[in-house]
């Protein structure tokens, strides 16, 4: 099959440091050329692919100190891709709304996965407008906001198997993996390692945005012994931070559409105490996986209860629901049946085409 996975320009594929869209889209690209597809990548020129690569920007934007207008290259890629939209069976956005005015003008069957909040009032207008775009879910739950979208099925992240591995560490901290926002909770991590007597571990980007958040609310409970920020790390680093952590806190307080960290985390056999919000009931199998709770008591509770869970039985589940190959045999069933759909409906064109053709000319 010919696919084009189109990214956004904004981290490399893979990212350099945090990214989960375009960690994602490089799990799902490479597993895909695995596979034997004809993969074309639209992404940012420092990205690191097996499949060919299409970029009209040489370094990710967020690096790219130099960048004022992001948009800018995001509608030459658009141009770039509309270029050689012929060349393939099947073309796989990531990249949020941008193409919906131009995409149906496509002759290739087309659809976009949404891998961010969907709550946000503007979208209302956006879906309301275009709501014959085909989309794809990351989990069940991130659909809710937006019950008019034409959705074509859901498929949850995964993981290159041996990405990250079961380790054999101390198991004596806590971690924090992602970003500083009021979102993520990362209050609420500190003050459940605090109440546990656990350190705690934090390894999470501030973002511009969240700049004034992270030194009004949260560098005040950084100056404590069982604190200890880190601050961003890279890909490589997860398998040690996560590995030798007795369990990773996910204290989240929004509609989380997914939650990669979660599946990076069972993936090395390290537990979740994640707050039930969003997808996190689809992810984590309460008692086996790890526990959903609902505040920082259950939380702390929870802790006491650890030592039930296996770190083979957390693998396990990993193993069984969010790997990269999972994910790529979800999507293809999705491009099979667009495609099929595609090809009826080309021959049911024909057909009134012939029959009307056949009508006028009974007709003279």
């Amino acid at each position: 099959m010919r696919i084009a996975e189109v990214a956004p320009l904004y981290e490399s594929v893979p990212p350099k440091l945090y990214g989960g869209t375009e960690r994602v889209v490089s799990y799902l690209t490479e597993e895909l050329v695995n596979q034997g597809h004809d993969v074309t990548l639209f992404a940012s020129g420092d990205s690191i692919t097996k499949a060919k690569l299409v970029s009209n920007v040489e370094q990710s934007l967020r690096l790219f100190g130099k960048c004022q207008d992001h948009l800018a290259y995001h509608v030459i890629q658009l141009q770039n891709l509309a270029d050689k939209a012929d060349e393939f069976d099947v073309i796989h956005f990531h990249n949020d709304y941008i193409h919906f005015p131009v995409s149906n003008y496509f002759n290739a069957p087309f659809v976009t996965t949404l891998h961010g909040r969907l709550d946000l009032p503007e979208l209302q207008y956006i879906y309301n407008k275009f709501p014959g775009q085909p989309v794809i879910s990351i989990s069940d739950n991130q659909r809710k906001p937006l019950p008019q979208a034409n959705w074509l099925g859901t498929v949850y992240h995964g993981l290159l198997p041996d990405l990250l591995n079961l380790q054999n560490g101390k198991k004596n901290y806590f971690a924090f993996l992602g970003r500083i926002s009021p979102e993520k909770g990362v209050d609420k991590a500190i003050e459940i390692a605090k109440a546990a007597q656990i350190k705690i571990k934090i390894a999470a980007k501030v973002d511009e945005a969240d700049k004034e958040y992270f030194k009004n609310n949260i560098e005040k409970l950084l100056d404590d012994p069982l604190v200890e920020f880190i601050g961003e790390i890279n890909e490589n680093q997860k398998q040690t931070f996560l590995g030798n952590a007795l369990a990773l806190l996910f204290p989240i307080n929004w509609p989380e559409p997914f939650g990669m960290v979660m599946i990076e985390a069972m993936a090395c056999g390290t537990p979740v105490i994640a707050f039930n919000y969003g997808s996190v009931p689809e992810v984590i199998d309460d008692g086996k996986s790890g526990f959903i709770v609902n505040s920082v008591e259950e939380a702390i509770n929870a802790v006491n209860r650890l030592h039930l869970l296996s770190a083979k039985q957390v693998r396990k589940c990993f193993e069984e629901r969010f790997t990269s190959k999972r994910m790529a045999d979800d999507y293809l069933n999705i491009f099979r049946e667009m495609i099929n759909i595609g090809k009826r409906k080309k021959t049911i064109y024909m057909n009134e085409s012939i029959f009307i053709k056949g009508q006028k000319t009974i007709s003279k």
